[in-house]
């Protein structure tokens, strides 16, 4: 008997049963499950610098379907399907992205909202996707709006005026940065005519709504007084700054000599969070 008439005859015995669910039990099953887009992107800059494989609090479901569904298509080994989004699954989802066509900030390992929803066909579906705005410039550089809007309400919050040294999406602009301004997200802040108070406020605000942010001194590195902070969650970050956020997740100052976080202690959240909350 051909597939077709069984599956006929299957539907003639159970005639009350929805055909989806007859003829797909496993996508029904794939479609009730889900992937937090902001947790996966958040383990994806705290877990790389990790010196284990610790998982992201709140993420590891999210990571494992989005490793299990590289594995199935041959850019991760099962190894790695572990929900620890390391180096290995980053580099993978850096491999699906070029896969999709994409280079440069699109293929930066960071899940995107639009290589995500591609992975997740047949497999699950995403929520509380993430985007980091289209592209503009404030006080003269270039930044994503949803950084501007992280600074607008920083600056609300810190009662001080934040005047802008460096934006994002500057490559080779300034090699003391480390790269850490290729991408989006990125921001440094004049801090030279801020008092010591003002210096603390500033940074008080950043953090609040989701900057790794630090007080850069002339002693630490060939420039001058500045605050130094990264969007947490952008998806256009470099390399070198999701490293960064990673690192402010765990304590440390983001330099090259991993020292600790010399910062005032604010409970960590993204944008998101902060708005939500």
């Amino acid at each position: 008997m051909s597939a077709h008439l069984d599956r006929r005859r299957f539907l003639t015995v159970v005639p009350g049963v929805a055909v989806a669910t007859v003829l797909a039990p496993h996508a029904a099953v794939a479609s009730a499950a889900s992937v937090d887009m902001e947790m996966v992107v958040l383990a994806a800059q705290l877990d790389p610098p990790k010196s284990g494989t610790g998982i992201t609090p709140g993420a590891g479901t999210s990571v494992r379907r989005v490793e299990r569904a590289l594995a199935d298509k041959g850019f991760l080994s099962a190894q790695y399907v572990d929900g620890h989004f390391g180096t290995a699954t980053r580099s993978a989802y850096a491999r699906w992205q070029e896969s999709l066509g994409y280079s440069g900030l699109g293929a930066n390992g960071l899940p995107g909202s639009a290589s995500l929803t591609a992975l997740a066909q047949g497999s699950f579906s995403v929520v509380r996707k993430l985007s980091p705005g289209a592209r503009t410039t404030h006080q003269g550089f270039p930044f994503n709006t949803r950084t501007v809007a992280m600074l607008d309400e920083a600056q609300r919050l810190a009662g001080v005026p934040f005047v802008v040294e460096q934006g994002s999406y500057s490559p080779g602009n300034d090699p003391t940065s480390a790269g850490t301004h290729d991408g989006g997200g990125a921001v440094d802040l004049d801090a030279e005519a801020l008092s010591n108070v003002q210096r603390t406020d500033a940074l008080i605000g950043l953090r609040r709504v989701g900057f790794a942010a630090w007080l850069r001194s002339p002693s630490q590195g060939n420039w001058p007084w500045h605050i130094h902070a990264i969007a947490a969650n952008d998806t256009d970050l470099s390399t070198p700054a999701q490293n960064q956020v990673g690192m402010y997740y765990l304590g440390r100052n983001g330099l090259a000599n991993n020292g600790p976080d010399d910062g005032p202690q604010v409970p960590k959240v993204t944008w998101e969070q902060y708005q939500r909350a």
